[in-house]
């Protein structure tokens, strides 16, 4: 632990506040937001979305896309409050993307999802208690207007967290249908007596008030509604309706949505939470054809499948997460491979959402026990891989973290110089991790080798290579297993990628494929990694035996070689 000055301590300890999510507990506000205004504002137009990548695909915008996810809390104050906000969001565009593909010196993102930005009394933002307005906290609506006109300049779509799942306890719905007399009463769902059963993870549902029981899900604070009345499908349809056409918003991230609609004690997966999802699609396309939907469903890839394609377009694959842990852990990219491998041969192609961790979980570094070496390869196996990829804010520079939730979430380290990490000028709304000082994007700014330029070199490679973003995938068996090489083809490039997931020096290693895309006489050129690479000998059917492009692969390294026949 380090050493505050006493005000700091002082400052960020009183802020008791409890996260949302898997297991999350109750919260204490910290601050009331003021009395949620029920009807849009007057914003300005929406600006025009930015164009997709060049491709010679037929898939969605989004499979051009590597998202970043924001909290905006934690990511940069303009005004000193201690808080981030949009405008603070605004000034740091340009480290995420500059709108100039020439340059290498931002991280290139071309999506951003925005955790929960509208009015509520808690600093997650999960107990929503106004849909039209955006948290005072974090500026105003005409301030996500703007927003989204800069984002959109520089080539950057924007998404926000949608919470349909539940409000918060004080929103004006739940408390009018506190009232058993009240025109809203079924809005949420009331019982008499408690029924008795408890949630998915044995957590209590059923909550005790003089009107009778509520059920809320995740905690007493964020009552779930009840969309077996068609007046709360109405209400969250003409909220999504104004954020993707008064707000311009470019779609939404769904929170929770296993859990839409409960079957009695069946409270996840239920066929009425498919059934109401499909009709949201339709819905939600129908305002906006090219809007995206990605949804949070945190269970089995089946599972997950079940609601892609015609309730949301993509859906975040935990497995898949998981295991890209797994791999960089334990050095063995075979782990990742067998998942990714159902995951290509269950999913149309691309479309699944891939990240390493996100605001519920631990982050990378602190799983990974802070081996830098491990977090590389980490994000390699995410940005060479199919499927859209989301990073979360601070993984670029190995940003520390481990539960309780608010620890995931602290201040970006932008600087090390002080405690406020170049964040805020005042006093942070939480404390910055224990490795600010040895972590931060100046440190790593202009540092080659750090892992913030290899997260940038990364990200651009795949804004330039189709083959990376929306190409086939096709393993190749390698030996020894630490040594992890997979190709990435269209009918324009073939690129191969190989990952040393070990700590050591690997030199002698052999590639092959049985049968592939490959053609003769092809050429073999590094793109990403230092070296020069041999030309492979392709077979009658387009695969290779005992390859060995480079002499040597150093530990923890990412090579990407495109192979192109010889002109």
């Amino acid at each position: 632990m380090k050493r505050w000055d006493l005000i700091v301590v002082v400052g960020w300890l009183v802020l008791l506040l409890a996260g949302c999510g898997q297991g999350d507990t109750a919260v204490t506000p910290t601050t009331v937001s003021p009395a949620p205004t029920q009807m849009p504002t007057t914003v300005p137009s929406p600006s025009a979305p930015p164009q997709p990548l060049i491709t010679s695909s037929p898939l969605p915008w989004w499979n051009d896309a590597v998202f970043y996810e924001v909290f905006v809390r934690s990511f940069y104050d303009s005004d000193g409050d201690g808080i981030g906000d949009l405008n603070g969001l605004i000034e740091k565009l340009d480290y995420l993307n500059d709108g100039d593909p020439a340059t290498i010196t931002d991280l290139g993102v071309t999506g951003l999802w925005l955790m929960p930005i509208m009015v509520s009394p808690s600093y997650h933002g999960y107990d929503v208690v106004d849909y039209y307005q955006v948290n005072p906290a974090y500026g105003t609506n005409e301030d996500f207007q703007r927003l989204m006109a800069e984002a959109h300049a520089r080539g950057i779509r924007v998404i926000v967290d949608l919470v349909l799942n539940h409000t918060g306890r004080d929103h004006p719905w739940f408390q009018a249908s506190r009232d058993p007399a009240s025109a809203q009463r079924n809005w949420y769902v009331w019982v008499a007596e408690d029924p008795g059963y408890r949630g998915p993870d044995g957590q209590k549902v059923w909550h005790y008030t003089p009107d009778g029981y509520y059920y809320a899900l995740f905690w007493d604070g964020m009552p779930d509604v009840n969309y077996a009345n068609p007046e709360v499908t109405t209400a969250m349809y003409d909220a999504a309706r104004f954020w993707l056409e008064e707000m311009g918003a470019d779609g939404f991230r769904l929170d929770a949505i296993k859990h839409l609609v409960e079957e009695g004690a069946a409270q996840e997966n239920t066929l009425s939470t498919h059934a109401w999802l499909q009709a949201f699609y339709t819905f939600y396309k129908d305002v906006n054809p090219d809007a995206l939907a990605v949804g949070e469903a945190w269970t089995s890839t089946q599972q997950v499948l079940d609601y892609t394609g015609d309730e949301v377009d993509i859906a975040f694959q935990f497995d898949l997460a998981e295991d890209i842990i797994n791999s960089s852990q334990v050095g063995i990219g075979s782990i990742a491979a067998k998942t990714l491998a159902d995951i290509v041969t269950a999913y149309p192609p691309g479309q699944y959402a891939t990240f390493i961790t996100n605001h519920d979980q631990n982050r990378v570094m602190s799983q990974l026990g802070e081996d830098e070496g491990k977090a590389r390869v980490a994000a390699s196996l995410l940005l060479t891989s199919p499927g859209v990829p989301f990073v979360y804010y601070g993984e670029e520079i190995g940003m520390i973290g481990t539960k309780p939730d608010e620890d995931i979430r602290r201040p970006m380290q932008w600087t090390s110089d002080n405690f406020r990490t170049g964040f805020t000028t005042g006093l942070p709304w939480r404390a910055p991790a224990d490795d600010y000082e040895e972590r931060s994007v100046a440190l790593q700014d202009d540092d080659p080798h750090s892992l913030l330029n290899h997260y940038r070199q990364l990200i651009h490679l795949r804004n330039g290579h189709e083959a990376l973003r929306v190409g086939a995938w096709t393993p190749l068996e390698t030996h020894p297993g630490r040594v992890y090489a997979f190709l990435r083809h269209t009918a324009v490039e073939t690129l191969l990628v190989i990952i040393n997931l070990s700590d050591k020096q690997t030199t002698n290693y052999t590639l092959s494929l049985e049968s592939g895309p490959l053609v003769t006489g092809m050429e073999a050129a590094v793109l990403l990694g230092e070296g020069t690479a041999v030309p492979p000998i392709i077979s009658a059917n387009g695969g290779v035996a005992d390859y060995t492009p480079l002499v040597a692969l150093p530990p923890h390294s990412t090579f990407i070689i495109s192979l192109t026949p010889d002109s």
